[in-house]
């Protein structure tokens, strides 16, 4: 990522309703351009869908509070006990670009309809989720975070990266902001990270490593 995502990481906040304006033309094309990067790299297939608001239509929308929504990413890979960490890792990539370039997003597991989903997905492939996508009726507001403590653990004197790594985890988004997960420092240089329960832990592990690393910096510790 060559934008301060430090940044991205402390302005983003979820965003459920959704103004009509069409994500512009170059903001589009940077978006294509880290997603096929990114499914070059991890073997996914993610796709940004526009002008598209039948997924977004009807009780499950209304349920999520969701309104407006007619982009979104689809999260969409090969079948495999790791295609949900991945896409959680690689989709949490594509938001803090899209908070870079001024817009707005939310992750949405179950309430859109996935049989109006405009995504390609092939034999083998599974939909994981979408990410609503656009310009917000407002920014959203920085929600409640676990204590410190309650998300990590370390023997003996914590360094400054695995506190801050914490920290940038603790900002991410997680399903109904459970921050289910938990980072642990084993000896001086390895970092065990560990899913909560639940449909979408997976994902949220992915999306919380990525914040780890970058807080930390990957040059610092190897994951265990």
């Amino acid at each position: 990522m060559n934008f301060d995502y430090m940044q991205a990481i402390r302005d983003r906040h979820s965003v459920r309703k959704y103004l009509p304006d069409p994500i512009p033309e170059a903001m589009a094309a940077a978006l294509n351009e880290e997603i096929a990067r990114c499914n070059a790299v991890s073997g996914l297939s993610m796709q940004l869908i526009t002008e598209e608001e039948d997924a977004f239509k009807g009780f499950l929308a209304n349920y999520g509070l969701l309104s407006g929504v007619k982009n979104y990413i689809a999260l969409v890979g090969p079948k495999g006990p790791k295609v949900d960490e991945l896409c959680g890792y690689y989709g949490e990539r594509i938001v803090l670009l899209a908070q870079s370039l001024g817009l707005n997003t939310c992750w949405v597991a179950g309430t859109f309809s996935r049989r109006k989903c405009g995504a390609v997905v092939e034999n083998g492939q599974k939909l994981v989720c979408v990410i609503a996508i656009g310009r917000g009726k407002t920014n959203g507001v920085q929600s409640r975070s676990k204590p410190f403590s309650a998300v990590c653990k370390a023997e003996g004197e914590m360094p400054e990266w695995f506190r801050a790594g914490v920290e940038c985890a603790l900002l991410a988004p997680t399903a109904i902001n459970q921050q289910a997960f938990k980072f642990e420092l084993i000896g001086s240089r390895a970092v065990l990270a560990k899913a909560g329960v639940g449909p979408c832990a997976n994902i949220d592990l992915g999306i919380v490593k990525l914040h780890f690393e970058l807080g930390a910096g990957k040059e610092n510790f190897a994951w265990a």
